[in-house]
C-alpha cells in the first residue's frame, strides 16, 4: 500500500507527546527501581526500556502508516495467527514464576497474551462494523464476539495469567455496552455471570485465591499473599505529600517491594514523589485515555470508532486495576502499569496500539476512493 502524504497534516503530535512523556517518566523510575547504594551505575533495565521504547516507535510508525481499514479486511486472520501462538506456548513456552507464558527464540522472547489483546479488538471491531443491528444486541447476537474473547481469555487463564485474561474482560464489556445491549439481556448475563463465580473460584489456582482472600485482610498472611499489598502500601503512605526524593525510597532501595520493576512500579514512584506526583501522574494517564476517547468520538467511521475505542478502554483497564492493586483496594493479579513497567512485549504491544490510534485520528480528515 501506499502512503498517502495528505496523513502527515493530521498528525497526532498531542498523542504522540503524551505517549513519549509517561514513558520518560517510566524510564526515570526504572532507573530509580533498580538502584542501589552499592551500585551507583542503576540497573540496567532502564537502558533496556529505553530500547524498547524504541522498537515499539518502529511498530507504532507501522500501525498508523498502513489503513486501518486494510487491517480490519485481515483482522479474522490476524487473531487466529495469535490463538495458534497462545496453543504454543504450552507445548514450547517458557515457565517463570510458575507461569508458562513466554516463547523463546534464541535471546529472544515474547508474550503471545499481550499480542491477543490488540487482535481481541480488532476482531471484535471487524465482527461489530460489519454486523451493525438497529437498535441493541441480544445474547444471541452477542454469541460470536463472546467466543471471540472466551477462547484466548481461557488460554491465557490455564497459564495462568488473571490480569491479561481481566483486560480481555473489560475490553470485550465496554465495545459491546458501546453498540448496544437489550436490558433483558443484560439482566440475564447478570444473572448467569454470577451464578458462575463460585465454579470459577474452583479454578483458580491456591495462590490466586489468597491474593483475592489478602484484599479484604492482608495481614492474615503477612508474608505471603498479603506481603505484596502490605509493602506497597507502606512504600505508598510513606511517600507522604511531596515524597522522599528521587532515589530516596526506602521500600524501594532496601528492596523490600517485591516486583518493583513491574507489577509494583507505581509503589516506586508514589514513594519517591508522594500524594501530588502521583496525581500528576494519573492525570497524565487521564489525559491520555480522554484523548483516545476524542480520537473515537470523531472517527469518521464505525469501524475506526471501535478500534480506537478498544485500544482506549485497553489502556484504561491496565491503569485502574495496576493502580487498584498498589493501593490495596482490587486483588492482586500481576498486570502491568502501561508504559512505566518493565516488559518488551507489553511495551511493543501498546505503543502499536498508540499507531493504530494515530491511524484513526488521522484518517478521519481523508476521504476514501
Amino acid at each position: 500500500m501506499k502512503f498517502d502524504r495528505r496523513l502527515l497534516f493530521g498528525f497526532d503530535w498531542v498523542l504522540l507527546f503524551l505517549v513519549l512523556s509517561i514513558s520518560l517518566v517510566g524510564v526515570l523510575n526504572l532507573y530509580s527501581a533498580g538502584y542501589s547504594l552499592s551500585d551507583f551505575n542503576g540497573s540496567p533495565l532502564y537502558m533496556k526500556q529505553i530500547y524498547w521504547v524504541l522498537i515499539g516507535l518502529v511498530f507504532m510508525g507501522v500501525c498508523f502508516c498502513v489503513d486501518y481499514h486494510f487491517i480490519g479486511r485481515y483482522a479474522y486472520i490476524i487473531y487466529a495467527v495469535s490463538i495458534i501462538l497462545l496453543v504454543l506456548v504450552f507445548f514450547y513456552g517458557s515457565a517463570v514464576h510458575g507461569s508458562q507464558r513466554w516463547i523463546v527464540v534464541g535471546s529472544f522472547s515474547f508474550q503471545p497474551s499481550e499480542l491477543a489483546k490488540l487482535t481481541v479488538i480488532l476482531a471484535l471491531a471487524k465482527y461489530f462494523s460489519d454486523n451493525k443491528v438497529d437498535r441493541s444486541y441480544n445474547l444471541k447476537g452477542l454469541l460470536l464476539p463472546f467466543l471471540i474473547v472466551l477462547v484466548p481469555f481461557l488460554l491465557i487463564l490455564k497459564q495462568p495469567d488473571l490480569g491479561t485474561a481481566l483486560i480481555l474482560a473489560v475490553v470485550f464489556l465496554s465495545m459491546a455496552v458501546f453498540v448496544g445491549i437489550k436490558w433483558s439481556s443484560i439482566t440475564l448475563a447478570g444473572i448467569g455471570g454470577i451464578m458462575l463465580i463460585p465454579i470459577c473460584w474452583n479454578f483458580l489456582r491456591d495462590y490466586q485465591k489468597g491474593r483475592i482472600l489478602a484484599l479484604f485482610n492482608p495481614e492474615r498472611d503477612p508474608l505471603g499473599s498479603g506481603y505484596h499489598v502490605i509493602q506497597s502500601m507502606i512504600a505508598v503512605g510513606s511517600g507522604g505529600i511531596l515524597g522522599k526524593g528521587f532515589l530516596k525510597g526506602t521500600q524501594t532501595q532496601l528492596k523490600f517491594l517485591p516486583e518493583q520493576q513491574t507489577d509494583f512500579v507505581f509503589s516506586v514512584f508514589a514513594e519517591e514523589w508522594g500524594f501530588l506526583g502521583g496525581i500528576v501522574l494519573m492525570v497524565m494517564f487521564l489525559a491520555l485515555i480522554l484523548w483516545g476517547l476524542r480520537i473515537a468520538r470523531y472517527s469518521r467511521d464505525l469501524l475506526g470508532l471501535l478500534i480506537a475505542l478498544g485500544v482506549t478502554m485497553l489502556i484504561f483497564g491496565e491503569v485502574f486495576i495496576n493502580i487498584g492493586m498498589v493501593l490495596g483496594i482490587l486483588p492482586v493479579v500481576g498486570l502491568p502499569l502501561p508504559f512505566l513497567s518493565y516488559g518488551g512485549s507489553s511495551m511493543v504491544v501498546l505503543m502499536a496500539g498508540i499507531g493504530l490510534l494515530m491511524n484513526v485520528s488521522m484518517r478521519r480528515f481523508v476521504l476514501q476512493p
